[in-house]
Protein backbone atom coordinates (compact mmCIF):
# COMPACT_ATOMS: atom_id res chain seq x y z
CA UNK A 1 0.00 0.00 0.00
CA UNK A 2 2.84 2.30 -0.19
CA UNK A 3 3.53 4.41 -3.66
CA UNK A 4 6.42 4.96 -4.57
CA UNK A 5 8.90 7.90 -6.71
CA UNK A 6 12.35 7.25 -7.91
CA UNK A 7 15.23 9.69 -8.95
CA UNK A 8 17.00 7.50 -11.27
CA UNK A 9 20.65 8.86 -12.36
CA UNK A 10 21.55 6.00 -13.51
CA UNK A 11 22.85 6.32 -17.68
CA UNK A 12 23.73 2.74 -18.78
CA UNK A 13 27.41 2.87 -17.89
CA UNK A 14 28.92 0.06 -16.60
CA UNK A 15 30.14 -0.06 -12.82
CA UNK A 16 33.09 -1.12 -12.22
CA UNK A 17 34.26 -3.56 -9.55
CA UNK A 18 35.07 -2.12 -5.71
CA UNK A 19 38.30 -1.96 -4.75
CA UNK A 20 39.52 -5.05 -2.35
CA UNK A 21 42.82 -4.96 -0.14
CA UNK A 22 45.57 -7.27 -1.72
CA UNK A 23 49.03 -7.72 -0.97
CA UNK A 24 50.57 -6.79 -4.23
CA UNK A 25 48.06 -4.13 -4.61
CA UNK A 26 48.88 -2.50 -1.13
CA UNK A 27 53.01 -3.26 -1.55
CA UNK A 28 52.51 -1.06 -4.96
CA UNK A 29 50.44 2.06 -2.94
CA UNK A 30 53.31 2.18 0.17
CA UNK A 31 56.26 2.84 -2.58
CA UNK A 32 54.09 5.65 -4.23
CA UNK A 33 53.86 9.20 -3.28
CA UNK A 34 49.87 10.29 -2.95
CA UNK A 35 49.31 13.62 -2.69
CA UNK A 36 46.51 12.90 -0.11
CA UNK A 37 46.00 10.25 2.29
CA UNK A 38 42.66 9.51 4.06
CA UNK A 39 42.07 7.71 7.18
CA UNK A 40 39.37 5.26 6.92
CA UNK A 41 36.10 5.26 4.21
CA UNK A 42 32.98 6.62 6.04
CA UNK A 43 30.53 8.19 3.43
CA UNK A 44 32.15 11.68 4.49
CA UNK A 45 35.58 10.84 3.85
CA UNK A 46 34.68 9.15 0.48
CA UNK A 47 32.87 12.38 -0.30
CA UNK A 48 35.97 14.56 0.98
CA UNK A 49 38.29 12.49 -1.54
CA UNK A 50 35.72 11.68 -4.99
CA UNK A 51 36.05 15.88 -5.20
CA UNK A 52 39.97 16.24 -4.87
CA UNK A 53 40.40 13.41 -7.14
CA UNK A 54 38.40 15.24 -9.38
CA UNK A 55 40.32 18.03 -8.68
CA UNK A 56 43.19 16.01 -10.02
CA UNK A 57 44.81 15.16 -7.02
CA UNK A 58 46.03 11.44 -6.23
CA UNK A 59 44.31 10.11 -3.52
CA UNK A 60 45.14 7.43 -0.97
CA UNK A 61 41.79 5.92 0.57
CA UNK A 62 42.08 3.31 3.76
CA UNK A 63 39.70 1.48 5.37
CA UNK A 64 40.10 -0.93 8.31
CA UNK A 65 37.25 -3.19 7.93
CA UNK A 66 36.68 -5.34 5.03
CA UNK A 67 34.46 -2.89 2.79
CA UNK A 68 33.93 0.40 2.50
CA UNK A 69 31.25 3.09 3.76
CA UNK A 70 31.55 2.80 7.84
CA UNK A 71 27.66 3.14 8.85
CA UNK A 72 26.86 3.71 5.23
CA UNK A 73 26.34 0.28 3.57
CA UNK A 74 24.22 -3.13 3.12
CA UNK A 75 25.42 -6.50 3.97
CA UNK A 76 23.58 -9.38 4.60
CA UNK A 77 23.18 -9.80 8.07
CA UNK A 78 20.55 -12.57 8.45
CA UNK A 79 19.87 -14.95 5.69
CA UNK A 80 21.61 -15.02 2.02
CA UNK A 81 19.31 -12.80 0.02
CA UNK A 82 18.23 -10.00 3.04
CA UNK A 83 19.76 -7.31 2.51
CA UNK A 84 19.87 -5.07 5.76
CA UNK A 85 21.32 -1.63 6.02
CA UNK A 86 23.99 -1.77 8.74
CA UNK A 87 23.58 1.06 10.79
CA UNK A 88 21.52 4.00 8.31
CA UNK A 89 19.09 3.74 6.25
CA UNK A 90 17.29 7.29 5.67
CA UNK A 91 18.57 9.61 3.30
CA UNK A 92 16.83 12.43 3.44
CA UNK A 93 19.45 15.10 4.83
CA UNK A 94 21.54 14.81 1.80
CA UNK A 95 19.11 15.54 -0.79
CA UNK A 96 19.58 19.03 0.18
CA UNK A 97 23.36 18.79 -0.24
CA UNK A 98 24.74 20.34 -3.92
CA UNK A 99 26.32 16.74 -4.23
CA UNK A 100 23.54 15.17 -5.03
CA UNK A 101 20.91 18.60 -5.05
CA UNK A 102 23.13 19.90 -8.26
CA UNK A 103 24.26 16.55 -9.25
CA UNK A 104 27.98 17.36 -8.91
CA UNK A 105 29.48 13.97 -9.49
CA UNK A 106 27.03 12.62 -11.49
CA UNK A 107 27.07 9.37 -9.36
CA UNK A 108 23.86 7.74 -11.35
CA UNK A 109 27.01 6.65 -13.44
CA UNK A 110 28.45 4.69 -10.99
CA UNK A 111 25.17 3.22 -9.76
CA UNK A 112 23.34 5.67 -7.12
CA UNK A 113 19.65 5.64 -7.63
CA UNK A 114 16.94 6.70 -4.99
CA UNK A 115 13.82 5.53 -4.15
CA UNK A 116 11.33 8.37 -2.44
CA UNK A 117 8.37 6.18 -0.31
CA UNK A 118 5.35 7.65 0.21
CA UNK A 119 3.80 7.56 2.59
CA UNK A 120 7.03 8.83 5.05
CA UNK A 121 6.15 7.96 8.23
CA UNK A 122 3.56 6.29 10.35
CA UNK A 123 2.47 6.22 13.90
CA UNK A 124 -0.04 3.70 15.49
CA UNK A 125 -1.65 3.83 18.68
CA UNK A 126 -3.07 1.04 20.73
CA UNK A 127 -6.28 2.97 20.91
CA UNK A 128 -6.98 2.37 17.40
CA UNK A 129 -5.76 6.04 16.39
CA UNK A 130 -3.00 6.96 13.52
CA UNK A 131 -1.07 9.22 12.34
CA UNK A 132 0.28 9.28 8.90
CA UNK A 133 2.76 11.62 7.26
CA UNK A 134 2.66 11.39 3.11
CA UNK A 135 4.16 13.60 1.07
CA UNK A 136 1.29 15.72 0.16
CA UNK A 137 2.10 18.25 2.60
CA UNK A 138 -2.24 19.16 3.13
CA UNK A 139 -2.80 15.17 3.15
CA UNK A 140 -0.75 15.28 6.19
CA UNK A 141 -2.55 18.15 7.45
CA UNK A 142 -5.42 16.09 7.14
CA UNK A 143 -4.32 13.23 9.10
CA UNK A 144 -3.61 15.37 11.83
CA UNK A 145 -7.17 17.30 11.45
CA UNK A 146 -9.05 14.38 11.73
CA UNK A 147 -7.67 13.78 15.65
CA UNK A 148 -8.02 17.53 16.14
CA UNK A 149 -8.58 20.17 13.79
CA UNK A 150 -6.63 22.86 15.59
CA UNK A 151 -3.60 20.52 15.51
CA UNK A 152 -4.06 20.11 11.54
CA UNK A 153 -4.14 24.03 11.61
CA UNK A 154 -1.28 24.07 13.50
CA UNK A 155 0.64 21.74 11.48
CA UNK A 156 -0.31 23.47 8.48
CA UNK A 157 1.57 26.44 9.68
CA UNK A 158 4.83 25.37 11.40
CA UNK A 159 4.93 23.63 7.83
CA UNK A 160 4.80 27.46 6.29
CA UNK A 161 7.30 28.37 9.21
CA UNK A 162 9.70 25.67 8.46
CA UNK A 163 10.18 27.41 4.74
CA UNK A 164 10.99 31.20 6.06
CA UNK A 165 13.84 31.41 8.33
CA UNK A 166 15.87 34.61 6.98
CA UNK A 167 12.74 36.90 7.08
CA UNK A 168 11.90 35.67 10.53
CA UNK A 169 14.99 35.64 12.31
CA UNK A 170 14.11 36.76 15.55
CA UNK A 171 11.00 34.95 15.34
CA UNK A 172 13.52 32.19 14.95
CA UNK A 173 15.80 32.82 17.81
CA UNK A 174 13.53 32.47 20.78
CA UNK A 175 12.60 29.01 19.08
CA UNK A 176 16.24 27.47 18.59
CA UNK A 177 16.96 27.88 22.37
CA UNK A 178 13.76 26.74 23.91
CA UNK A 179 13.04 23.35 24.00
CA UNK A 180 11.66 20.25 21.25
CA UNK A 181 9.23 19.82 24.35
CA UNK A 182 8.18 23.30 24.88
CA UNK A 183 7.54 24.03 21.24
CA UNK A 184 5.49 20.80 20.82
CA UNK A 185 3.63 21.01 24.06
CA UNK A 186 2.45 24.66 23.76
CA UNK A 187 1.03 24.36 20.26
CA UNK A 188 -0.15 21.11 20.05
CA UNK A 189 -3.18 20.49 21.82
CA UNK A 190 -3.56 16.26 21.53
CA UNK A 191 -1.60 13.75 23.19
CA UNK A 192 -1.42 11.66 19.62
CA UNK A 193 -0.36 14.51 17.55
CA UNK A 194 2.61 15.91 20.20
CA UNK A 195 3.95 12.07 20.09
CA UNK A 196 4.02 11.72 16.20
CA UNK A 197 5.90 15.40 16.41
CA UNK A 198 7.94 14.03 18.90
CA UNK A 199 9.20 11.28 17.56
CA UNK A 200 9.09 11.21 14.03
CA UNK A 201 11.47 11.57 13.67
CA UNK A 202 13.54 10.69 16.64
CA UNK A 203 16.48 12.95 17.44
CA UNK A 204 18.79 11.33 19.85
CA UNK A 205 18.48 14.12 22.09
CA UNK A 206 16.00 14.16 24.68
CA UNK A 207 12.83 16.55 24.06
CA UNK A 208 13.65 18.31 27.24
CA UNK A 209 16.79 19.56 26.95
CA UNK A 210 17.41 23.18 26.18
CA UNK A 211 18.31 24.29 22.93
CA UNK A 212 16.45 21.65 20.78
CA UNK A 213 14.22 24.01 19.54
CA UNK A 214 14.66 23.43 15.66
CA UNK A 215 13.83 19.69 16.40
CA UNK A 216 10.22 20.53 16.69
CA UNK A 217 10.55 20.98 13.01
CA UNK A 218 12.37 18.53 12.11
CA UNK A 219 9.48 16.47 10.34
CA UNK A 220 8.99 19.17 7.87
CA UNK A 221 11.87 18.12 6.29
CA UNK A 222 11.26 14.49 5.42
CA UNK A 223 8.10 16.34 4.86
CA UNK A 224 9.96 18.27 1.63
CA UNK A 225 12.26 15.17 0.71
CA UNK A 226 10.63 11.76 1.96
CA UNK A 227 13.24 9.71 3.42
CA UNK A 228 14.50 8.31 0.34
CA UNK A 229 16.21 4.97 0.03
CA UNK A 230 19.24 4.34 -1.94
CA UNK A 231 17.91 1.30 -4.41
CA UNK A 232 19.88 -1.73 -3.13
CA UNK A 233 20.64 -0.34 -0.01
CA UNK A 234 22.05 2.21 2.16
CA UNK A 235 25.90 0.76 0.99
CA UNK A 236 25.04 1.98 -2.72
CA UNK A 237 25.79 5.78 -1.69
CA UNK A 238 29.25 4.50 -0.69
CA UNK A 239 29.72 2.29 -3.57
CA UNK A 240 28.99 4.56 -5.77
CA UNK A 241 31.59 7.14 -4.25
CA UNK A 242 34.37 4.25 -4.04
CA UNK A 243 33.62 4.00 -7.74
CA UNK A 244 33.63 7.53 -8.85
CA UNK A 245 36.87 7.78 -6.97
CA UNK A 246 39.30 4.37 -8.57
CA UNK A 247 37.80 6.12 -11.70
CA UNK A 248 39.77 9.13 -11.10
CA UNK A 249 43.23 6.96 -10.49
CA UNK A 250 42.33 6.98 -6.24
CA UNK A 251 43.07 4.16 -5.13
CA UNK A 252 41.33 2.28 -1.87
CA UNK A 253 42.76 -0.48 0.38
CA UNK A 254 40.64 -2.56 2.96
CA UNK A 255 41.53 -4.26 5.49
CA UNK A 256 44.22 -1.62 6.66
CA UNK A 257 43.31 -0.40 9.90
CA UNK A 258 45.38 3.55 11.15
CA UNK A 259 46.82 3.12 14.24
CA UNK A 260 49.44 6.75 14.11
CA UNK A 261 49.85 9.61 12.04
CA UNK A 262 53.25 10.29 10.90
CA UNK A 263 54.97 13.26 11.74
CA UNK A 264 57.83 15.08 9.95
CA UNK A 265 58.88 18.61 11.04
CA UNK A 266 56.18 19.63 12.77
CA UNK A 267 53.77 18.55 9.75
CA UNK A 268 51.44 15.15 9.50
CA UNK A 269 53.31 13.48 6.40
CA UNK A 270 51.32 9.86 6.34
CA UNK A 271 50.28 7.39 8.58
CA UNK A 272 51.08 4.11 9.52
CA UNK A 273 48.38 0.88 9.66
CA UNK A 274 48.35 -2.00 12.19
CA UNK A 275 50.06 -4.20 9.90
CA UNK A 276 53.57 -2.14 9.70
CA UNK A 277 52.62 -0.59 6.42
CA UNK A 278 53.04 2.72 5.90
CA UNK A 279 51.58 5.47 3.13
CA UNK A 280 53.02 9.20 2.71
CA UNK A 281 51.31 12.01 1.40
CA UNK A 282 52.91 15.20 -0.52
CA UNK A 283 50.22 17.47 0.83
CA UNK A 284 47.89 16.26 3.54
CA UNK A 285 46.28 13.55 5.52
CA UNK A 286 42.36 13.56 5.96
CA UNK A 287 40.96 11.42 8.59
CA UNK A 288 38.02 10.65 9.40
CA UNK A 289 38.88 8.79 12.92
CA UNK A 290 37.11 9.24 15.70
CA UNK A 291 38.56 12.19 17.91
CA UNK A 292 38.33 9.73 20.85
CA UNK A 293 41.05 7.36 19.01
CA UNK A 294 42.62 10.15 16.72
CA UNK A 295 44.21 11.93 19.97
CA UNK A 296 46.34 8.68 20.90
CA UNK A 297 47.40 8.66 16.94
CA UNK A 298 50.17 11.50 17.95
CA UNK A 299 52.40 12.98 20.37
CA UNK A 300 49.90 14.61 23.00
CA UNK A 301 51.84 17.90 22.88
CA UNK A 302 51.57 18.19 19.14
CA UNK A 303 47.61 18.44 19.74
CA UNK A 304 47.91 21.20 22.48
CA UNK A 305 46.08 20.91 25.80
CA UNK A 306 42.70 23.28 24.55
CA UNK A 307 42.21 20.52 22.16
CA UNK A 308 43.02 17.49 24.37
CA UNK A 309 40.65 19.32 26.96
CA UNK A 310 37.98 19.12 24.39
CA UNK A 311 38.23 15.26 23.36
CA UNK A 312 38.28 14.32 27.43
CA UNK A 313 35.05 16.09 27.62
CA UNK A 314 33.51 15.05 24.15
CA UNK A 315 30.02 13.37 25.39
CA UNK A 316 28.01 10.64 23.45
CA UNK A 317 24.55 10.60 22.46
CA UNK A 318 21.24 8.06 23.21
CA UNK A 319 22.01 5.41 21.95
CA UNK A 320 20.39 2.71 19.60
CA UNK A 321 19.33 -0.97 20.06
CA UNK A 322 18.95 -3.09 16.72
CA UNK A 323 17.02 -5.82 15.71
CA UNK A 324 17.21 -6.85 12.33
CA UNK A 325 14.82 -9.91 10.90
CA UNK A 326 13.88 -11.63 7.78
CA UNK A 327 10.23 -11.83 7.43
CA UNK A 328 7.70 -13.28 5.27
CA UNK A 329 5.74 -10.65 5.90
CA UNK A 330 6.42 -6.26 6.65
CA UNK A 331 4.19 -4.88 9.50
CA UNK A 332 0.72 -4.61 8.62
CA UNK A 333 -1.06 -1.49 10.47
CA UNK A 334 -5.01 -1.63 10.89
CA UNK A 335 -6.28 1.62 9.50
CA UNK A 336 -9.42 2.25 8.09
CA UNK A 337 -10.45 0.30 5.34
CA UNK A 338 -7.60 -2.64 5.47
CA UNK A 339 -3.65 -2.64 6.64
CA UNK A 340 -0.98 -0.08 5.90
CA UNK A 341 2.93 -1.64 5.60
CA UNK A 342 4.94 1.44 5.60
CA UNK A 343 8.58 1.81 5.24
CA UNK A 344 9.31 3.70 8.11
CA UNK A 345 6.37 3.83 11.35
CA UNK A 346 7.29 4.73 14.94
CA UNK A 347 5.80 3.49 17.95
CA UNK A 348 5.70 6.04 21.16
CA UNK A 349 2.75 5.10 23.58
CA UNK A 350 2.30 8.57 25.11
CA UNK A 351 4.27 12.19 24.90
CA UNK A 352 5.55 11.53 28.52
CA UNK A 353 7.30 8.37 27.60
CA UNK A 354 9.79 10.26 25.40
CA UNK A 355 10.59 12.44 28.62
CA UNK A 356 12.22 9.26 30.35
CA UNK A 357 14.69 8.86 28.03
CA UNK A 358 17.04 11.47 30.00
CA UNK A 359 16.23 9.60 33.25
CA UNK A 360 16.93 6.49 31.52
CA UNK A 361 20.10 6.71 30.31
CA UNK A 362 21.17 9.24 33.32
CA UNK A 363 20.33 5.85 35.64
CA UNK A 364 22.27 3.60 33.20
CA UNK A 365 18.88 1.44 33.22
CA UNK A 366 17.60 -0.57 30.84
CA UNK A 367 13.61 0.43 30.67
CA UNK A 368 11.77 -1.80 28.22
CA UNK A 369 8.34 -0.46 29.60
CA UNK A 370 6.37 0.39 26.25
CA UNK A 371 9.84 0.55 24.46
CA UNK A 372 9.49 3.42 21.91
CA UNK A 373 10.67 1.76 18.80
CA UNK A 374 11.98 3.19 14.84
CA UNK A 375 10.81 0.36 12.58
CA UNK A 376 11.96 0.13 9.20
CA UNK A 377 11.04 -1.65 6.58
CA UNK A 378 13.26 -0.67 3.14
CA UNK A 379 11.82 -3.72 1.07
CA UNK A 380 8.39 -2.51 0.89
CA UNK A 381 9.53 -0.12 -1.46
CA UNK A 382 12.92 -1.55 -2.55
CA UNK A 383 11.91 -5.43 -3.36
CA UNK A 384 15.47 -5.82 -4.59
CA UNK A 385 16.25 -6.09 -0.63
CA UNK A 386 14.44 -9.25 -0.10
CA UNK A 387 14.14 -12.54 -2.01
CA UNK A 388 10.81 -12.13 -3.64
CA UNK A 389 7.85 -11.62 -1.44
CA UNK A 390 10.19 -11.45 1.86
CA UNK A 391 10.86 -8.57 3.66
CA UNK A 392 13.97 -7.32 5.78
CA UNK A 393 12.77 -5.29 9.06
CA UNK A 394 14.41 -3.22 11.37
CA UNK A 395 13.41 -2.33 14.86
CA UNK A 396 15.45 0.89 16.29
CA UNK A 397 14.90 1.15 20.10
CA UNK A 398 16.76 3.57 22.34
CA UNK A 399 18.98 1.69 25.25
CA UNK A 400 21.81 3.90 27.17
CA UNK A 401 25.51 2.13 26.42
CA UNK A 402 26.78 2.55 29.50
CA UNK A 403 24.64 0.19 32.40
CA UNK A 404 25.27 0.21 35.89
CA UNK A 405 26.25 -3.27 35.16
CA UNK A 406 28.97 -2.10 32.47
CA UNK A 407 28.42 -2.29 28.98
CA UNK A 408 29.54 -6.13 28.75
CA UNK A 409 26.48 -6.66 30.32
CA UNK A 410 24.79 -6.23 27.14
CA UNK A 411 25.79 -9.44 25.91
CA UNK A 412 23.69 -11.20 28.61
CA UNK A 413 20.63 -9.28 28.43
CA UNK A 414 20.06 -8.11 24.37
CA UNK A 415 18.16 -11.47 23.61
CA UNK A 416 15.65 -10.58 26.35
CA UNK A 417 15.67 -7.09 25.76
CA UNK A 418 15.31 -7.19 21.79
CA UNK A 419 12.12 -10.28 22.91
CA UNK A 420 10.42 -7.53 24.72
CA UNK A 421 10.65 -5.02 21.82
CA UNK A 422 9.18 -7.68 19.60
CA UNK A 423 6.37 -8.11 21.81
CA UNK A 424 5.77 -4.95 22.20
CA UNK A 425 5.20 -4.14 18.15
CA UNK A 426 3.18 -7.20 18.04
CA UNK A 427 0.35 -4.96 19.38
CA UNK A 428 0.63 -2.89 16.75
CA UNK A 429 1.14 -5.21 14.05
CA UNK A 430 -0.13 -9.06 15.57
CA UNK A 431 0.85 -10.30 11.89
CA UNK A 432 4.35 -10.30 12.49
CA UNK A 433 3.54 -14.20 14.52
CA UNK A 434 6.68 -16.57 14.84
CA UNK A 435 6.06 -18.40 11.99
CA UNK A 436 6.21 -14.80 10.27
CA UNK A 437 9.87 -14.50 11.22
CA UNK A 438 12.63 -16.53 9.45
CA UNK A 439 15.90 -15.31 11.28
CA UNK A 440 16.70 -12.51 13.67
CA UNK A 441 20.08 -10.85 14.80
CA UNK A 442 20.72 -8.51 18.01
CA UNK A 443 23.09 -5.74 18.17
CA UNK A 444 22.87 -3.57 21.72
CA UNK A 445 24.95 -0.49 21.84
CA UNK A 446 28.40 -1.99 22.89
CA UNK A 447 27.62 -4.07 19.64
CA UNK A 448 27.30 -0.96 17.47
CA UNK A 449 30.72 -0.05 19.16
CA UNK A 450 32.50 -3.43 17.76
CA UNK A 451 31.03 -3.08 14.20
CA UNK A 452 32.58 0.02 13.67
CA UNK A 453 34.76 1.85 15.87
CA UNK A 454 33.71 5.31 14.72
CA UNK A 455 30.65 4.44 17.06
CA UNK A 456 32.29 5.34 19.95
CA UNK A 457 30.36 4.31 22.87
CA UNK A 458 27.60 3.34 20.46
CA UNK A 459 26.79 6.52 19.40
CA UNK A 460 26.32 5.73 15.37
CA UNK A 461 26.37 9.63 14.76
CA UNK A 462 29.80 9.67 16.81
CA UNK A 463 28.77 11.94 19.99
CA UNK A 464 25.52 14.20 20.91
CA UNK A 465 24.82 16.82 19.01
CA UNK A 466 23.70 19.19 22.48
CA UNK A 467 24.90 23.22 22.48
CA UNK A 468 28.09 21.76 23.87
CA UNK A 469 28.98 19.85 20.47
CA UNK A 470 27.41 21.59 18.00
CA UNK A 471 28.40 24.02 15.52
CA UNK A 472 31.45 25.93 16.51
CA UNK A 473 31.40 23.92 19.31
CA UNK A 474 32.12 20.35 17.38
CA UNK A 475 34.21 18.97 17.65
CA UNK A 476 35.55 21.37 19.89
CA UNK A 477 36.19 25.33 20.26
CA UNK A 478 38.68 26.60 17.72
CA UNK A 479 38.95 23.53 15.60
CA UNK A 480 35.53 23.43 13.56
CA UNK A 481 37.19 24.54 10.54
CA UNK A 482 37.89 21.03 9.80
CA UNK A 483 41.92 21.61 10.16
CA UNK A 484 43.51 20.13 12.76
CA UNK A 485 46.10 20.86 15.59
CA UNK A 486 49.05 19.35 13.98
CA UNK A 487 49.95 20.98 10.79
CA UNK A 488 48.91 19.09 6.94
CA UNK A 489 45.90 17.28 8.65
CA UNK A 490 41.97 17.60 8.38
CA UNK A 491 38.99 15.99 9.70
CA UNK A 492 35.59 15.21 8.34
CA UNK A 493 32.82 12.86 9.73
CA UNK A 494 30.48 12.94 11.99
CA UNK A 495 32.47 14.59 14.79
CA UNK A 496 33.08 17.89 12.54
CA UNK A 497 29.97 19.95 11.94
CA UNK A 498 27.47 19.42 11.90
CA UNK A 499 27.24 16.22 12.68
CA UNK A 500 26.28 12.77 12.44
CA UNK A 501 23.49 11.40 10.04
CA UNK A 502 23.38 11.10 5.97
CA UNK A 503 24.21 14.56 5.28
CA UNK A 504 27.37 14.27 3.38
CA UNK A 505 27.85 17.74 4.65
CA UNK A 506 31.13 17.47 6.36
CA UNK A 507 32.62 15.27 3.77
CA UNK A 508 31.95 18.13 1.12
CA UNK A 509 32.68 21.08 3.36
CA UNK A 510 36.25 19.48 4.08
CA UNK A 511 36.85 19.10 0.31
CA UNK A 512 35.77 23.10 0.06
CA UNK A 513 38.21 23.70 2.86
CA UNK A 514 41.59 21.69 1.82
CA UNK A 515 40.80 23.02 -1.89
CA UNK A 516 40.97 26.55 -0.58
CA UNK A 517 44.17 25.61 1.67
CA UNK A 518 46.20 23.75 -2.00
CA UNK A 519 44.96 27.38 -3.59
CA UNK A 520 41.76 26.52 -6.09
CA UNK A 521 37.91 26.27 -4.86
CA UNK A 522 35.44 23.62 -4.91
CA UNK A 523 33.50 26.08 -7.99
CA UNK A 524 36.53 26.05 -10.33
CA UNK A 525 36.63 22.00 -9.70
CA UNK A 526 33.08 22.29 -10.75
CA UNK A 527 34.03 23.94 -13.72
CA UNK A 528 35.62 21.02 -14.89
CA UNK A 529 34.12 18.37 -16.92
CA UNK A 530 36.09 15.64 -15.94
Amino acid sequence: MSAITRRNFVKGAALAPLALTSSALAQTASSERFDIVVAGAGHNSLITAAYLVKAGYRCLVLEGRPTVGGDVKSAQLTLRGFQHDTCSSAHNGIQDNPMIRDNELNLGDYGLEYIFPDPVFHMPFLDGAYITQWRDPEHTRAEFAKISKKDGDTYWRMWKESGKIEPTEKFWRRRLAMSHWDIIRDNFEDDHCRAFMLACPWSQQPAQYPMTGRLAYSAFSQQRHSRPLPRGGSGKLTEALARFIEAHHGVILTNKPVQRLIIENGKCAGVECTDGSSYRAEKAVLSTIHIKQLVDMAPREMWGQDFVDGVETWQAECQMFVSNYATKEPPKYPVSGGTLSPVHSELLASPERALRFAYDYACRAVNVEDPPQHIICCSVADPTRAPAGMHTIKCVAYQPYDLKEGPEHWDKIKDQVADANLKYLRRFSPNLTDDKILARIVESPLDLERMNPHNWHGSCHAGSSAPSQSGAMRPMPGWSEYRMPINGLYQTGACTAPGGSVTGIPGRNAAAVMLKDFGTSIEEVLQKRT
